[in-house]
């Protein structure tokens, strides 16, 4: 009786969870560059079932015996999973704006799926994070930043410098600085994005040891920077509207089953037994 507590909770739980992950999904529908998360819902191990005789043997050792079978024990949200999908391209009409658009990238022979392309910036901690967030500005020192005043790196690892907003970047990420070449962007290519992970404010960090590959030094990559444009956030506002419908009725199932274990525990340290 007890396990169909935990059986039951745990589905609450999983399902709250995937609830704070769809909200949060639908809360960055309009922030550039926001890949989607994906939830992956996994079962806990089952238990095998042996019935014990008055011997306190197994049925294993007494033949024609058989074993009663298997118990579920709940299910939990293992990860959230990122769609590196690329969003649409939106006209934006801003200087800074600068959209990536993914072009043939190489198959990464360890997972059997393409890689994904990100601009490189730079923390104030001095730290190397990935973006796809290419809402750009420029700080009071010149310098090509994000929205949250990250330094944006180009193929060397350096910053940008420009004299304003007034500079035009080509197809290939070279940046034109009232005539003069003020580098090129850096964009990088991990050849496996799920070592990606999100820090919030559109930056990811790369958890594997093995640095990432240059984008703009690959015959193998293909790729065009388009400026005045940004990637729109490939949530599917629909889908994740229908999804948080059902996580909603998962979870009022599992709050009824509990209910009805929680009935049925007091029904019998109430009732069972009790002498007339």
């Amino acid at each position: 009786m007890l396990r169909g507590f935990y059986t039951a909770a745990a589905g609450m739980i999983a399902q709250q969870r995937r609830q704070e992950m769809l909200s949060n999904n639908i809360a960055n529908i309009n922030t550039p560059g926001y890949k989607a998360d994906q939830s992956s819902l996994r079962t806990f191990p089952s238990m095998l079932l042996e019935r014990m005789d008055s011997n306190g043997k197994t049925p294993l050792t007494i033949p024609g015996q058989k074993q009663s079978g298997q118990l579920a024990t709940g299910v939990y949200m293992q990860e959230a999973i990122p769609n590196f999908v690329q969003g649409d391209m939106q006209e934006s009409g801003v200087n800074t704006d600068l959209a990536l658009v993914q072009g043939s990238v190489p198959i990464d022979k360890k997972t059997g799926k393409p890689g994904s392309l990100f601009y490189m910036v730079e923390t104030a901690a001095g730290e190397t994070r990935y973006t796809r967030n290419g809402h750009f500005a420029v700080d009071a020192k010149n310098n090509l930043v994000t929205a949250d005043g990250n330094y944006v790196l180009d193929t060397n690892g350096k910053h940008i410098t420009v004299s304003d907003e007034n500079f035009t970047v080509n197809g290939e990420g070279v940046i034109l600085d009232h005539g003069r070449n003020a580098g090129r962007l850096g964009v990088a290519l991990i050849t496996n994005p799920m070592d990606l992970v999100k820090e919030g404010n559109g930056l990811m960090k790369l958890q594997s040891t093995q640095k990432p590959g240059s984008a703009t030094a690959n015959p193998q990559v293909a790729y065009q920077v388009k400026q005045g444009f940004v990637e729109r956030s490939n949530v599917d506002a629909e889908q994740s509207m229908t999804d948080m419908m059902e996580a909603y009725r998962s979870f009022e199932a599992n709050q009824k089953v509990l209910q009805a274990y929680d009935r049925s525990m007091e029904k019998a340290a109430n009732e069972v037994g009790k002498i007339g």
